[in-house]
C-alpha cells in the first residue's frame, strides 16, 4: 500500500514543522509506504521555506507550491498531484492527531471495492464515539452546531452528521473521479466533495475522532456566511447536474 497524506497550509510557519514531524514520526513505524505532501497556498511568511529545509532531512516529505482561493483549493491540487492508493488531507494544526489513522486505514479501498472497505472514510465529531476538546467561545460552538444541520438539510447529505473535519481519507479512484468535479475552493468544499462521491455512488463511512481545537484557529465568523453561500452554490450546482458522473 502506498499513502498520500496532503497537508494544506496557508501561514503555518510557526505550526507545520510540529505537525509534519509528528505525521513522519507516526508513518515510519508503518510497514507500508507513503509521502507527505504540504500544498502552501500563497503564504506571506516562512511555510515553503520550512518545508523545503524538512524535505530535505525527511525523505517523504515534498513541498507543492500553489496560489488559489482558499484551503479547498490546496486540497484539490494536491490530491490530484497525489500517487498514492489512498489519498488523506488533514488540517496543518493536527486537530486530529495521525495516530487516529489507524483506524481509518483498514475502512478504505486500497484496490477493487469488496464488502469490508469504502471508498471515502471521514472523521466525525457528530457520531457516538467522538470526543472534542473545545477552545472556542460558546457562540462559536453554537454557530458551528447550527451549521452542522444547515448543511445537512440543504445539501442532501442528511445521512452525514459531520462534513466537515479536516481529516477525510479516499481511494484512489474515489479522488480521481470526485475531486475533477470539485469547484468550490472556501470552506464549503467539504461537503461538496460528499455530494460529488454520493452521486457518482461512492460508499462513505464516518468514524469518530478526537478533535481539539486549538488557539489560533483560521475559520474566522466571517466563515459561517461564506460556507453559508457556498451552500446555495453547490446545491444551484447540484439542481444544473454538475456533479453527475457521465
Amino acid at each position: 500500500m502506498y499513502l498520500s497524506w496532503i497537508i494544506p497550509a496557508y501561514n503555518e510557519e510557526e505550526r507545520i514543522e510540529a505537525t509534519v514531524r509528528a505525521v513522519d514520526r507516526h508513518l515510519s513505524t508503518k510497514r507500508f509506504e507513503y509521502e507527505i505532501t504540504v500544498v502552501d497556498n500563497a503564504s506571506a511568511d516562512r511555510t515553503a521555506e520550512v518545508v523545503a529545509r524538512l524535505g530535505r532531512e525527511l525523505p517523504a516529505v515534498r513541498l507543492i507550491r500553489t496560489s488559489g482561493p482558499g484551503k479547498g483549493w490546496a486540497v484539490r491540487h494536491g490530491m490530484l498531484a497525489a500517487s498514492g492508493e489512498i489519498r488523506c488531507f488533514a488540517d496543518a494544526d493536527n486537530s486530529v492527531s495521525p495516530e487516529q489513522a489507524d483506524r481509518f486505514l483498514p475502512l478504505v479501498c486500497a484496490g477493487a471495492p469488496s464488502g469490508g472497505c469504502y471508498d471515502v472514510v471521514i472523521g466525525s465529531i457528530g457520531v457516538p464515539g467522538a470526543v472534542v476538546v473545545e477552545q472556542a467561545q460558546w457562540y462559536r460552538r453554537a454557530l458551528g452546531k447550527l451549521a452542522k444541520l444547515v448543511i445537512r438539510a440543504v445539501s442532501g447529505l442528511w445521512e452525514i452528521h459531520d462534513s466537515q473535519r479536516g481529516f477525510k481519507f479516499f481511494s484512489r479512484r474515489a479522488a480521481q473521479a470526485i475531486f475533477p468535479y470539485q469547484r468550490l475552493t472556501a470552506w464549503g468544499f467539504d461537503f461538496e466533495l460528499l455530494l460529488i462521491a454520493k452521486e457518482h455512488g461512492f460508499a462513505v463511512k464516518e468514524l469518530p475522532v478526537t478533535w481539539v481545537n486549538p488557539p489560533g484557529s483560521k475559520v474566522g465568523l466571517k466563515a459561517y456566511a461564506t460556507t453559508l453561500a457556498e451552500l446555495v452554490r453547490m446545491k444551484w450546482n447540484d439542481l444544473r447536474g454538475r456533479y453527475r458522473a457521465p
